[in-house]
């Protein structure tokens, strides 16, 4: 019957052979541009992937900067949950204290049986001695109702406590996840630079090294032993303070950078201008954006040496002016802590610490 024919069997191979043609003609198509695009990376020459490892970079400090702020914000928040919980800790101590000297005076209160004070006043045998006790009865009742009432403040106390410590703790975990996200960005930034870099010859990677100005650090080998600060650079620094920084910066020429770090082996931008300045005495803020409010600004012709020198339309970068139209900076991964031209980037302002 006609609903139970069997559908016509087609010669095998023949499906598996017409997607063979195909994918070969779609490959040939591709290889030879016949759909008008390829998949093939598009072949870059030196100078373009200069162009693009130093807008990577760049990017990269943006975020080295944000990722920063959110660690100093964690660690504070971590600090303030801590304190906290300290609190709490100290304050349920003498809370169990009072309940326990509480507990003490009902206990005794329940032995002494309670007797109506006229009975106890009938049955005396001294009427004059026990008045003098009532009257200290009364007062010892005063002060468990002020015990009483010191316990139930000691409890509002703690429950305040605890509910500070649970919004701290909720901004702890945001600005860790704030901190993870950030930290994503400069690692795939970076990553996607060492790949570009990676198609270069090594004759090619020391030609850019070179001309972005990364040789110049070779003046400074062996600037990891202490290179100090020429006099004349650090008496016209407008106070010792600033004298002190500079002589900092000029002692870890050479040093490496590393995102994310602070002295005293390695650094990125703002964790070299930090050290430094704490070198000095004196505390700066961690990120770009907040050193550049943290003193007074000034124009680019009353520059003096130790004046913090800000680079892009988003002051993701610093460094130190040592004079002569040039600066002290931890420059980017690769580069180590080196003097520079200030024209090397975007100029964006300056702040003298005071």
């Amino acid at each position: 019957m006609a609903a139970h024919r069997k559908p016509r069997q087609r010669p095998a191979g023949t499906n598996t052979a017409r997607t063979a043609v195909t994918i070969a003609l779609a490959g040939a198509a591709s290889a030879t541009g016949f759909d008008g695009t390829g998949h093939a990376e598009p072949q870059l020459t030196p100078a373009q992937v200069k162009a693009k490892v130093d807008q990577l970079y760049q990017e990269a400090e943006v975020a080295t900067e944000k990722y920063n702020g959110a660690k100093e914000k964690a660690e504070s928040a971590g600090k303030r949950l801590t304190r906290l919980q300290d609190e709490a800790a100290r304050k349920e101590d003498r809370l169990n204290s009072a309940r326990d000297a509480l507990g003490s005076v009902a206990a005794a209160q329940y032995r002494g049986g309670g007797l109506d004070p006229a009975v106890q006043l009938a049955l005396s045998d001294d009427p004059d001695r026990y008045l003098d006790g009532a009257e200290f009865v009364e007062r010892a009742g005063n002060r468990q109702q002020a015990a009483v009432g010191r316990v139930r403040r000691q409890l509002w106390e703690i429950e305040q406590l605890r509910g500070d410590a649970h919004i701290e703790l909720a901004s702890l975990k945001s600005r860790q996840e704030a901190l993870n996200r950030h930290k994503n960005t400069v690692t795939g930034k970076l990553g996607e630079a060492r790949r570009l870099l990676s198609r270069l010859t090594a004759q090619e990677r020391a030609r850019l090294d070179e001309g972005a100005g990364t040789g110049r650090a070779s003046r400074s080998a062996g600037a990891r032993d202490g290179l100090a600060a020429p006099r004349s650079v650090t008496s016209r620094a407008p106070n010792s303070r600033a004298a002190d920084a500079v002589s900092y910066a000029y002692q870890k020429l050479g040093n490496p950078y590393v995102w994310g770090a602070t002295g005293p082996d390695a650094f990125d931008c703002s964790g070299l201008v930090q050290a430094a300045y704490r070198s000095a005495g004196v505390s700066l803020p961690r990120t770009t954006y907040a050193q550049i409010d943290a003193g007074r600004r000034v124009s680019r012709s009353e520059l003096l040496p130790g004046d913090l020198v800000f680079f892009y339309s988003g002051i993701s970068h610093v460094g130190i002016y040592v004079g002569n139209g040039s600066m002290i900076h931890a420059p980017r991964p690769g580069a180590p802590v080196r003097l520079a031209p200030l024209g090397e980037m975007p100029y964006a302002g300056a702040t003298r610490v005071v």
